[in-house]
């Protein structure tokens, strides 16, 4: 047979199909298998607690059983307790553990105090069901994380990684990998031939950067078989210098990653998703988006529940409010609500007038429209406990930003970068910013600023427990402000 000698550029290979790539989300086997345990824990507790008892396994129980089940699994679902959780503390997930079996204990007790008689359940056995489940759950997941901790911490074979760009993303990208020994990764360093530059984007300067060097010798590392995963932690800007590395990489048998540099955008409450293979991020998006049902729920139960707490004091206000001044009890102003829809919302009189256009003068300090009980409701918050009603009827929420006037909104948003984003969800009687000491007046741009700032937080971040929480110190710095009048 004659040798064979081919000269020119490389030929790209014809694929065999007519289909378009498409990009596979990474599912852990392990966290899968986890869901399963927890269920079967589910049912092997209530089980044994029964048979600790004395007690035989009826319909009652298999009904319970199933339904605790199913109901465990859509909030464990909801509040991403079987995500892959890399990095996160253990704190976390047992909070989300715990948060979302005790939603799951609430509907079973409802569900028992509803529809069976007492004589028909073992009241013992459901409540040491109900305290052991979550209890045991939380450390089977620890004793899971501590076993793979320690298999992984040490492998025979640690995977040689190399970051191409030496820049805040690679060293953010080393860091994360360096507090998750168990990923068996063993960081081999930077390579980059770009000169340092005092932008965040470009190669930094520091002791804690070691560059191993240029591209060319990544590339011929590659190819000696000294690493065995690329990672491209390169700006977005660089989109042929990616290509050409990762074409380059074709060369070798590395697994090279692209590392998007998604965080240059100020991400808000961001959620990657597929569009059948093609991946897609979004920038600013809601949390309501997939949990409004959840934070709808929040508004109803406990909003139901402090308005008849405080039906009466809400009585006693309305008629001292008749008694002080002239004019109507409640005073409805126009505000934007989710999505910058116009809203009206409800507030106890606690002025002369009733402003409600395009000119909104802020309440200010020994403002002559407040009348004294008007000034005594604004200190204590009690002219804003009629908002309970829009809560119930859903244009608000006991949490999220405060509702500005639509005058305000008008001029903040073409002063501070980001301000309409604040409408992502409802607007809240309580807020991140509030508990945090910016309520009341914002006579100034800085202060606006920073109400805004712990408005975007608060999207950012949004959960249920959040939301506990800030109702919560809502009770002790929320109602009362230096600024408030």
């Amino acid at each position: 047979m004659s040798n064979l000698s081919v000269k020119g550029a490389l030929v790209s290979p014809v694929t065999s199909s007519n289909q378009p790539p498409v990009i596979r989300f990474h599912h852990s086997k392990i966290l899968a298998l986890f869901r399963a345990i927890d269920s079967a824990l589910i049912v092997s507790i209530l089980w044994l607690g029964l048979a600790f008892f004395g007690l035989e396994w009826t319909n009652l129980y298999t009904a319970f059983a199933i339904a605790a089940v199913i109901i465990f699994g859509f909030f464990a679902e909801g509040n991403e307790v079987y995500y892959l959780w890399r990095g996160h503390s253990m704190l976390d997930l047992a909070a989300r553990l715990l948060l979302a079996w005790f939603v799951t204990a609430i509907c079973l007790v409802l569900v028992a105090l509803l529809v069976y008689p007492f004589t028909s359940l073992g009241l013992w056995v459901l409540a040491s069901w109900l305290i052991a489940t979550p209890g045991l759950m939380v450390a089977m997941h620890l004793g899971r994380r501590l076993l793979l901790a320690k298999l992984r911490a040490n492998p025979t074979e640690p995977r040689r990684v190399a970051i191409v760009g030496a820049n805040e993303l690679g060293l953010r990208l080393i860091n994360s990998m360096k507090v998750m020994p168990w990923l068996g990764y063993k960081v081999m360093g930077f390579y980059d031939d770009r000169s340092p530059s005092n932008d965040v984007g470009r190669r930094l300067i520091g002791n804690n950067i070691e560059v191993k060097g240029g591209l060319e010798q990544l590339y011929q590392d590659a190819h000696d078989g000294k690493l065995d995963m690329v990672f491209v932690a390169l700006p977005m800007r660089a989109e042929l210098r990616m290509h050409t590395v990762i074409d380059r990489l074709a060369d070798t048998t590395v697994s090279p990653y692209v590392i998007p540099d998604v965080f240059s955008f100020d991400l808000l409450h961001s959620r990657l998703t597929c569009l059948q293979g093609i991946p897609a991020l979004s920038i600013y998006d809601s949390p309501l988006v997939d949990n409004g049902w959840a934070k709808r729920l929040e508004d109803v139960v406990l909003g139901t529940g402090i308005l008849l707490l405080l039906a009466i004091p809400m009585l006693a206000v309305a008629i001292g409010v008749k008694l002080t001044s002239p004019g109507p009890i409640f005073f409805k102003q126009t505000r934007y609500g989710m999505g910058g829809e116009k809203i009206k919302v409800w507030k106890f009189r606690s002025m002369t007038v009733c402003e409600d256009g395009k000119d909104v003068a802020q309440a200010t300090r020994a403002d002559p429209r407040i009348t004294p009980f008007g000034n005594f409701l604004r200190r204590t918050s009690l002219d804003e406990l009629p908002q309970l009603f829009n809560v119930l009827s859903g244009s608000m929420s006991l949490v999220g930003p405060r509702p500005h006037a639509v005058a305000h909104n008008e001029f903040y948003r073409g002063q501070i970068k980001g301000y309409m984003l604040r409408h992502k969800v409802k607007p809240g009687i309580t807020g991140l910013a509030q508990v945090n000491g910016f309520r009341g007046e914002t006579e100034t741009l800085d202060k606006m600023s920073g109400r805004i700032a712990y408005d975007l937080e608060y999207i950012r971040n949004w959960s249920i427990l959040l939301d506990i929480k800030i109702l919560w110190k809502t009770i002790f710095k929320g109602f009362v402000g230096q600024n408030v009048y």
